[in-house]
């Protein structure tokens, strides 16, 4: 019988696909990584997506994120992502959590039973909680490194955070990880130097504490689907 996953059946076989349907996946950030993530788990199969996320859609996220279009500026991230979901496959149980994810607020999200926890946030305090709830709680968890500022996809590679190197935002997990005795973690990083936008930055955005970062529509999609990719693979069994 054809259905929306023939073609993925052929590769992974039937019980592969069991094993995604049965299977579900906690998503912490629907952005330009996230949001192509949770397309692809949800392209594969994946039968229940849990999404946490409190931003809305906004202008600049058009250029790399999944959900945003002019018609979907205002709204909730995961909200839209929810409907792209259905549209994909009206089977999928989607939850989704309007929330700033903080280091005292995510332990009851956990409630909620998960196989697999994916870190697509950029908040340093929150995925260091995140990884060791996920320790405490024995649940596997993959977490996206820095995105920003960068040009080369290619050069992403799947690695335990205590084997990288060059990436800042690597350097800064590995010192507090190791310092709340976490002795490994799955990354996805890049050995690729960040490109200097200092001077491409407005007076006004030197003032805020925290610059955003440049980024393009190849970058960080390219790391959520090798997110998913490592994800899919290990829940199916392949």
């Amino acid at each position: 019988m054809i259905h929306e996953y023939s073609r993925t059946e052929l590769l992974i076989g039937t019980e592969g696909m069991e094993r995604l349907k049965d299977a579900a996946v906690m998503v912490f950030g629907v952005g330009g990584v996230g949001s192509h993530c949770i397309e692809a788990l949800a392209r594969s199969g994946v039968g229940k997506l849990i999404l946490i996320d409190n931003d809305t859609v906004s202008l600049t996220n058009i250029n790399r994120q999944s959900i945003a279009y002019h018609n979907t500026v205002g709204q909730y991230k995961t909200k839209v992502m929810k409907q792209r979901i259905h549209d994909i496959c009206p089977d999928i149980a989607v939850r989704t959590y309007e929330m700033f994810v903080l280091p005292d607020n995510m332990e009851p999200l956990f409630d909620e039973p998960a196989d697999y926890i994916i870190d697509a946030i950029d908040t340093v305090t929150a995925k260091i909680a995140l990884v060791e709830l996920a320790e405490k709680k024995g649940i596997p968890i993959i977490s996206s490194m820095g995105t920003g500022n960068k040009l080369h996809p290619e050069l992403f590679e799947i690695e335990d955070i205590y084997k990288t190197s060059v990436c800042p935002l690597c350097k800064v997990m590995r010192k507090e990880l190791r310092a709340r005795g976490i002795k490994k973690l799955k990354v996805v990083y890049s050995k690729e130097q960040p490109i200097d936008i200092s001077d491409k930055i407005s007076e006004e955005e030197k003032g805020n504490r925290r610059s955003l970062p440049g980024s393009i529509a190849f970058v960080p999609p390219a790391a959520g689907l090798i997110i998913a990719g490592e994800v899919i693979r290990e829940l199916a069994g392949v």
